[in-house]
This record gives C-alpha cells, structure tokens and sequence, in this order.
C-alpha cells in the first residue's frame, strides 16, 4: 500500500469545475499532471498530492492567471466535502461545524490538515498543505482557503467577512481578485495561510441544524476514521513524528505508544504498507523543511531545532542529500518560484 498523502474524488471535481467554469482544458490539464479525469467517476479514488500541485501549476502557467484558484468566489460547494459536509452542517453553531471539519478532515484528504488557532477576538482557520516532492504551489492554499469561506458563509445563511486573511507567499501583482474572495484586510508574506473568523461568527446558530442527524453522521464518519486508520498506520505515525521532533529525533517505541499500539504490533503495520520507521522520519522531516523553508521569516537554525537536530551542520548536511543544495540556496529557489 502507497503511503503517499492523497485527497477525495469529490475534492478533485471541484477543481475540475473550477477549470471549466473559466474555459479551461481539464481533461488536458488531468493529463499533463499525470491524472486522468475519467477517474473522477470513481468515488473511492484517491489523488496523490505530488500530482495535484503540479495540476495547479499548469493550470496557472497555461491560463496566464495566477488568481485561477480564485474563480467564482461566490460559488458555494458543499459537494467538494462528502458526507463530512452533512456532519459539518448538522452542527449546532459554526464552531461546532469547524471543530467536525477539523477532526474528520483527513476522508477529504490526508495530504493537508485544518487547524482552528486561538488568537484574541477569534480563531485562525488555517491550512496547511503537504508537498511531497514538490512545493505547493499558492492555488492549492487559495482554493482551499476560499472554498472553506464559501462553505462556511453557505451554511450559515449570511455573507459574513473574515476579519483579515493571511497567507505566506508574496504579494500578487493583482489583488482584485484577493479583494473579490475574501473581502478582508489582507497579509502576504505572512507566517500562515489561514482566515480569521470572529467569537460572534464562530457562535452563529447554523440554520441547517439538526441535533438528532448531529449524532448519525458522526457515528458514520467516525466510522469511516476506524476504516482509514486501520487502513493507514504511516500517515497516523507521520503526525505523531511529526509532534515529537522539537525534542529529538523520534523513536519508534515512542511513536508506537502515542499511537497506543505495541512496538511490534507498530513494525508489523509499517510492514504491511511497505515503509520503514526510519524511511517516516526522513520523509516527514523533509516535507516539513520544504514547508518551512517556505516561510522567510523561520531562520534555519530555527528550522534545524524545530525538526529535532541537535546541530545545524547534521541539518545541511540532511538537506544537501534531499535537495542536492544547502537550505539557504534551496529556499531562495522556492521564493523565487513563488514570485
């Protein structure tokens, strides 16, 4: 088994749509990235994150427009999240929607998370993405992102504002579009990619409320979390890695109890989906050196403590085999890209 973070079908015909709805080549664009569209039939199929950053590169390059994430920034669509939209909306209050999103968002897709930071007056909902191989590229952040308010602005019956919106990449040369989307004061260059809701949205009572379904769909998509996790043991194990880093290098009996299996039960599934530990930690280590050598204002010594290095020449030397460059010239190569 391919342990590779992937997203939904019903994700990935949003993008599609979101191509089409501007005249664009979808099923060319699906190829070019090596997808194929007619998959997007297949409701179990999953879409591996290397290759949908690359969809959107080429969706940007052959349009000539950067902001083609932002299309019809006041087209609603609950279809992109499944049955974890029901869940969301059954909800009593936006909050309580967000919360759901947040801990059953990974049947959508694993290669990104949704997190609800706390910050004074409201919370940050924020996403951050998985790049593999590749950098994400900023339409990836920009349609979720902007999906997300949708859905949100959706379920609650009111075009309601952010209070401002964040995002790390540099400013774009057009900010209509960005205007348009979010209708906020905005921040490029930022330290996270995220919207900031208010306390008095976040507690709006969502019209589509309904206590007695509340409690089915979470029985189902807590269900559908036992199938993945049964299913996924190195995507759980990536995230526990991932916690533990800033004290040291993981090891798997550590890794193994915050997952509350034993160290044997923990090799026997790694086993099983072909991976090593130690192939984990490499991996996730570098997924998130790419992530936060991203963000310009981390220093790379900061970056080395982060990821668990006890000295910064052990952390070039790591970056050197990843990349084939040292951190420095490698994050100036993803700067340079996102301008």
């Amino acid at each position: 088994m391919s342990n590779q973070h992937t997203t939904c079908s019903t994700w990935m015909r949003g993008v599609a749509s979101t191509f089409a709805s501007q005249g664009l080549d979808a099923a060319a664009f699906f190829v070019d990235a090596g997808l194929s569209i007619s998959d997007l039939d297949d409701p179990d199929h999953r879409w591996p994150t290397e290759n949908i950053s690359r969809l959107w590169t080429l969706a940007a390059e052959r349009s000539g427009n950067p902001a083609v994430a932002l299309a019809d920034p006041h087209l609603a669509r609950p279809d992109l999240y499944s049955f974890i939209g029901y869940t969301m909306m059954s909800s009593p209050d936006l909050i309580s929607g967000l919360g759901r999103l947040v801990r059953y968002h990974r049947l959508i897709s694993d290669a990104a998370t949704i997190t609800l930071d706390e910050t004074a007056g409201g919370r940050w909902v924020r996403l951050d993405a998985f790049s593999g191989k590749y950098p994400v590229p900023r339409q990836r952040y920009e349609f979720g992102l902007l999906t997300l308010l949708r859905f949100c602005r959706w379920m609650l019956g009111l075009p309601f504002t952010p209070v401002a919106a964040e995002f790390t990449f540099p400013e774009p040369a057009a900010h209509a579009p960005y205007d348009l989307a979010f209708g906020c004061p905005l921040r490029f260059d930022g330290a996270i990619n995220a919207f900031l809701v208010s306390e008095e949205d976040l507690a709006r009572k969502l019209p589509t409320a309904a206590p007695e379904l509340a409690e089915f769909h979470a029985r189902v998509a807590d269900q559908a979390l036992l199938r993945l996790d049964a299913n996924g043991i190195a995507y759980r194990a990536r995230e526990a890695i991932a916690r533990h880093l800033q004290d040291g290098a993981p090891t798997r009996a550590g890794v193994a109890a915050d997952l509350k299996l034993s160290e044997r039960t923990f090799q026997r599934r790694l086993a099983e989906e072909d991976v090593s530990f130690t192939r984990l930690v490499d991996e996730t280590r570098r997924e998130l050196t790419q992530h936060h050598l991203a963000n310009p204002r981390l220093a790379i010594s900061e970056i080395a403590h982060l990821l668990g290095y006890s000295d910064q020449s052990t952390f070039f030397r790591a970056c050197q085999r990843w990349f084939g460059e040292p951190p420095g010239e490698y994050r100036k190569r993803l700067l340079l890209r996102r301008t």
